[in-house]
């Protein structure tokens, strides 16, 4: 794709051109420009909350927004995961996917059912941790369990599919959607958290809705969905998902809870450095959703070439954007934070730089994560995810300084998740290649 954009321009700079976007996936370019209005959306979003809150005000809905990107992709990522995966094999086969799809949906409200029922359970402990006594707080969370419960089921669908222009409409959508509530809220002096919140809740449900305008037969009857199909790697998904969303997001959640007496504001600015130096890993999604249909695809037909030529060249990418992404968040970061936030949300070149770097190694982990899904090798993710945890509360539990103990354990616990993946890659590689062998072309 990229030899054929840049094929009229000569020499060197239309090779390198054509490697850089060649390591790229299918359909990278297309989710991109939905997750470039998403990313916008998100920061727009968070930057108007902010500004028009403050920074007391805002501290709550911080911690609700990581505690909601947490919980929800945490649960349904693996959804999106697995029937992405099934539908792409069953695509290849010439067979329907409405089978996998049902079996999906239906697990899919077993857990929006058992988290709605603990949240209420909760609800005197949450609310005042959590949700700072604003029930409109709770009530957007639980609306987005049921959001983005639907919206996994039905980007797998999409992604399995290849139709990547519908799975990049639903990010255009929310993104958009974001901005348009966050502006309307600024203009008319919103002070509170919680009708911000509520309109995140509100949110997934529109994008779904878009998404799904173009008429497709994404649900073609097939062959019945063993039990198996979709259930047999989902537990150690949940898990591995959990453990993964959970320290994304871990870094605001930690901020609310540690923060001492004068320091409740602190949870706030930590999330607005944290969306500036996780801009290369927002985008990044799309390269995810892409990658595990085309891996997924290669393993199944033995690639093993093919295989391992395409996660290098994709991991040199994701090597050189993190790098270049983190030595900018040093430099420039506080000033791009005040920039977006207001001149209250103040952080130094080292939380920037910090922060960046512990979002290059989520780049590189999330890439190898999807290796080994492709291959089968779902344990593996649990494992490692499960380390970079405990690395995570180690290390915040023995430090003192509230910001350097936190940004540290980002940086070493996805450190510990990217080695500790890339030595069982490397394993899980040589037993499939040992178990299914090249096929000779002749």
């Amino acid at each position: 794709m990229g030899n054929r954009l840049l094929g009229a321009r000569a020499g060197g700079a239309a090779t390198a051109g054509g490697k850089l976007f060649g390591a790229l996936p299918e359909g990278t370019a297309a989710i991109g420009l939905g997750l470039i209005a998403n990313g916008l959306g998100a920061y727009l979003f968070l930057s108007l909350a902010g500004r028009g809150l403050g920074t007391e005000a805002f501290a709550p809905l911080s911690v609700m927004w990581a505690l909601s990107f947490a919980v929800a992709p945490g649960l349904f990522l693996p959804l999106e995961q697995e029937i992405s995966r099934t539908v792409a094999a069953r695509r290849a086969n010439n067979t329907g996917a409405a089978p996998v799809v049902r079996q999906a949906a239906y697990i899919g409200a077993a857990l929006v059912a058992v988290v709605v029922v603990l949240t209420l359970a909760s609800w005197p402990v949450s609310q005042r941790l959590i949700f700072d006594h604003q029930v409109m707080l709770m009530v957007g969370f639980l609306l987005i369990l049921v959001g983005y419960a639907l919206a996994h089921v039905v980007r797998g669908l999409l992604s399995g599919h290849g139709y990547f222009v519908d799975y990049s409409i639903y990010f255009g959508v929310e993104g958009f959607s974001r901005i348009a509530i966050a502006l309307a809220f600024f203009l008319v002096g919103v002070h509170q958290a919680g009708p911000y919140g509520l309109a995140l809740g509100l949110i997934p449900f529109l994008a779904v809705a878009a998404a799904l305008v173009r008429p497709r037969a994404l649900l073609l009857e097939g062959p019945p969905s063993d039990r198996g199909e979709v259930t047999a790697s989902l537990g150690v998904l949940l898990v591995a998902s959990l453990f993964t969303a959970g320290l994304m997001n871990a870094g605001p959640i930690a901020m609310g809870l540690l923060a001492g007496e004068g320091e409740s504001e602190e949870a706030g600015r930590f999330l607005a450095g944290l969306v500036i130096a996780r801009v290369p890993l927002f985008l990044f999604q799309a390269v995810q959703a892409s990658l595990l249909p085309r891996l997924s695809l290669l393993a199944a037909g033995a690639q093993w070439a093919e295989f391992r030529s395409a996660l290098a060249r994709l991991m040199s990418v994701v090597g050189l954007i993190g790098g270049v992404a983190s030595v900018a968040a040093f430099l420039v970061g506080p000033w791009a934070v005040s920039l977006l936030f207001g001149a209250d949300f103040t952080l130094s070149n080292r939380d920037l730089g910090l922060l960046a770097i512990s979002s290059a190694a989520f780049m590189a982990a999330v890439a190898l994560g999807q290796a080994l899904i492709a291959l089968g090798s779902q344990n593996a993710l649990a494992v490692a995810w499960g380390f970079g945890v405990a690395t995570f509360l180690a290390i915040v539990a023995l430090g003192s300084d509230l910001y350097l103990r936190v940004e540290l354990g980002l940086v070493l616990g996805t450190l510990v998740v990217s080695v500790a993946l890339a030595a069982m890659l490397g394993v899980a590689l040589r037993e499939a290649r040992r178990v299914t062998p090249t096929p000779l072309i002749s």
